[in-house]
């Protein structure tokens, strides 16, 4: 399971090129189902195309994004950027009637480009049609419906009434969702798809553990994109207003990360009344192991290291909003995809991995289908490989 996080998810690239180090070399992807949520989409995506050869996919992906640009993803040059903000100041002057706001603050159409050339959907069917992957889903939240739901592709079509959960609809993957599940509200246009538009997958998305365990998972292995360090209110700075760039940074947090940890400690509460019951299943319930891994490092800070790598259009914008200082590094976090800070990143990935190496292998040994069980144990026990461009 794949959170979202925008730039911040090349620190889940460095998990999964860790993890192809810990596999042998040409093994398929030990992930049955795999979903994921905006940035989080694309990257499981990527990893769910190339199931029958893991290493191939991590490191396809790694290249990818160790040699990150910004204008990869948003346009960012001065007359784009001069048009939009022309637009929302008419609309504003005007109070819509002379113009209308742009659909977004940034247009992603070279992500759309990006994801074209590199996701190939077919290479995804022949993996669920051999058995090497059983499920990719990806979440995204319909504006009309305000309901966030998980788009998934399998082996097989399912009955009406054999859908694993009301939130679910099978379909044949694509673009479309990937870019609405990336769509970040204000910052990415919306998707029309499914006779609706819809935006990022973390919106709404209350119980976002939910649809792997609906697709049968018995073991989850989540990687998030914010570090767990915990802040008291004396480290923070009361005396500052934050700007409106803080403010989004913030909202962008909280979407990404705040349930996720609630819904893991509610897995852990459940997993604890299955152990102390009588009953085999209470209630229908089952037991679920998960590891979850976040950063040990705060990304912010990171970003804040590497602003200036931003293209000049961007840090214009970024100072206008109140984002170009150390308290809108949240925001930049988010939106900097560049290589500087996309390989410290993929880097932090791999080494927090292979910290805990025997936790991972522990959990992905039984799903490993190989007979290399314990060849995967063992190379957990070795150096792992540096990272390669």
């Amino acid at each position: 399971m794949l959170t979202g996080g925008g730039a911040r998810s090349a620190y889940q690239v460095g998990v999964m090129r860790a993890v192809a180090d810990l596999l042998p070399r040409d093994a398929p992807t030990p992930f049955h189902v795999i979903t994921g949520t905006s940035a989080g989409a694309i990257v499981a995506a990527n990893i769910a195309t190339y199931a029958t050869h893991f290493r191939a996919g991590a490191v396809t992906l790694e290249r990818v994004w160790r040699n990150f640009h910004v204008d990869q993803v948003f346009r960012t040059d001065t007359p784009q950027m001069l048009l939009a903000g022309v637009r929302w100041m008419a609309a504003l002057l005007s109070v819509g009637r002379l113009a209308s706001p742009p659909d977004s603050l940034f247009d992603n159409a070279p992500l759309r480009r990006l994801l074209e050339r590199r996701i190939n959907f077919s290479r995804l069917r022949d993996a669920l049609a051999t058995g090497h992957l059983d499920v990719l889903a990806i979440s995204a939240a319909g504006y009309s419906s305000a309901r966030s739901f998980a788009f998934y592709e399998s082996r097989a079509h399912p009955a009406g009434d054999a859908l694993p959960w009301s939130r679910c609809v099978w379909t044949e993957l694509g673009i479309d969702h990937l870019m609405a599940s990336s769509a970040v509200p204000f910052l990415f246009p919306p998707v029309l798809m499914h006779d609706q538009y819809f935006g990022d997958g973390a919106m709404r998305q209350v119980t976002p553990l939910s649809p792997a365990i609906r697709f049968g998972a018995d073991r989850l292995f989540i990687v998030g994109v914010r570090h767990d360090h915990k802040q008291t209110p004396r480290t923070m700075d009361a005396a500052a207003t934050p700007s409106f760039g803080k403010l989004f940074g913030f909202m962008l947090d909280t979407l990404f990360m705040d349930s996720l940890h609630a819904s893991v400690a509610q897995l852990e509460r459940l997993n604890r009344l299955v152990a102390q019951s009588s009953v085999p299943n209470p209630e229908g319930l089952r037991h679920i192991d998960s590891l979850v891994l976040v950063p040990h490092a705060d990304l912010s800070a990171i970003a804040a290291r590497h602003a200036r790598q931003m293209p000049r259009t961007v840090r214009a914008l970024l100072r206008i909003i109140g984002a170009a200082d150390r308290g809108g590094s949240e925001l930049l976090s988010y939106l900097l995809f560049e290589s500087g800070y996309t390989r410290e990143l993929i880097a932090l990935g791999y080494a927090d991995t292979m910290a805990r190496r025997d936790e991972v292998a522990a959990l992905l040994e039984p799903g490993v289908r190989t007979a290399a069980g314990d060849h995967l144990t063992r190379r957990c026990r070795r150096r792992p490989s540096a990272i390669t461009d």
